[in-house]
């Protein structure tokens, strides 16, 4: 409810007048003067704070006393400033940098969205595909590396395909190497050079292509060789990339901050601009996902370090071995069973299961296959 309209100073007086009065009833009051107990206690305590102030009944600017959303000229340079030196940066990430920065009191995230959309830098359907997430992550950093290639993209002299890796608890990018080609070999090389920095992950994660299965089995002489080295694998659902989404996320990254835009003469310059990405993300990029924290920050190296020279395959006593030929097959009792040519040349150990007649097919402590004698039939695991 509101005053009457005339005069509004004298009725506001003569309120607090006779709110003074010995047993005054304050409710009543303010029904007989059409104002609720919030306005009329109000101006009690005005009155009460200036009693000898002629216009303590005057109505006073609503215009806050600080009004948070307005920054200096220098500030909003200085933030227009990191988000022109990282054009995909959001305004959580600019206020965190302005921080280490040594910025006195940066403005809140809200404030420098402001900043950011007034001046053109941040598109209106960009804002509307933010929303929020639910994530997940392993406990520890190397428990699972995340590995995928971003794509094919074009350079001056060729084409280069983006090998990136990421641990899965940090978001620690171990590895982006430019790829002349995706194969094997590449990968192979791309990943020893990551292992001898790093250490060993207990686990990684990929996708279904080539370079990780083949046509004829779940494994390839690459993924065959990180099971040697101890390295557990999983691989995604089929057509379902979130599977990987740290490793989707950050490739997303890496295009938006290394790639659009840009052309690249040859594949030792895209691994350069690779190299000063990574230390970019790892390093100072602050990641939403661990609370503006850099990846750096929760990354150790693993204590299982590269061997240069490959441990012997070695198999329990009550193992029975047999050596699988060029064409993926082991014999065994008068039956040959495909368990893949990812590891012809190789022993594997056969072990018994608790199911009469059929084994299990173990490579370096991991089971490949599992082998039916009954049925003559194998099946990969």
């Amino acid at each position: 409810m509101s005053w009457n309209e005339v005069p509004v100073m004298s009725q506001r007086k003569e309120f607090v007048s006779l709110a003074a009065v010995d047993e005054a009833n304050i409710s009543a009051l303010c029904e007989r003067f059409r104002i609720s107990r919030k306005t009329g206690y109000k101006w009690l305590r005005r009155f009460a704070c200036a009693p000898e102030d002629p216009d303590w009944a005057r109505d006073r600017s609503r215009r806050p006393h600080r009004l948070t959303g307005c920054v200096s000229e220098e500030t909003e340079r200085a933030v227009l400033a990191v988000r022109d030196e990282h054009p995909v940066w959001g305004s959580r990430k600019i206020r965190r940098c302005l921080e280490r920065g040594g910025w006195p009191t940066p403005p809140a995230p809200s404030t420098i969205t402001a900043i950011l959309r007034r001046n053109g830098r941040i598109a209106p359907e960009e804002s509307a595909k933010r929303g929020p997430m639910q994530r997940f992550e392993r406990e520890q950093p190397n428990e699972l590396w995340q590995m995928d290639f971003k794509g094919r993209f074009n350079m001056m002299r060729g084409h280069c395909h983006a090998l990136t890796v990421v641990d899965d608890h940090s978001r620690f990018a171990v590895c982006v190497a430019a790829c002349a080609v995706d194969d094997q070999a590449h990968v192979r090389q791309a990943l020893a050079d990551t292992f001898r920095l790093y250490g060993l992950p207990a686990r990684m994660l990929m996708d279904n292509g080539t370079c990780w299965k083949s046509a004829d089995a779940p494994y390839t002489k690459l993924t065959a060789w990180l099971l040697r080295l101890g390295v557990a694998l999983s691989h995604g659902r089929p057509r379902h990339p979130q599977t990987q989404g740290k490793n989707e996320r950050f490739n997303r990254t890496l295009k938006a901050e290394a790639i659009r835009g840009r052309l690249y003469r040859d594949i030792e310059e895209c691994q350069r601009a690779f190299d000063c990405f990574r230390h970019t993300y790892n390093h100072e990029r602050p990641h939403e996902a661990l609370q503006m924290a850099t990846p750096v920050s929760r990354y150790r190296i693993s204590p299982f370090a590269y061997p240069e020279t490959l441990p012997p395959i070695e198999y329990l006593a009550t193992d029975i071995v047999r050596h699988v030929g060029a064409a993926g097959y082991l014999s065994y009792r008068k039956n040959r069973f495909h368990v893949g040519r990812a590891f012809s040349g190789d022993p594997v150990g056969l072990r018994h299961t608790e199911r009469d007649g059929v084994m299990d097919v173990y490579y370096c402590g991991h089971i490949v296959a599992v082998i039916d004698l009954r049925s003559g039939q194998c099946t990969q695991q």
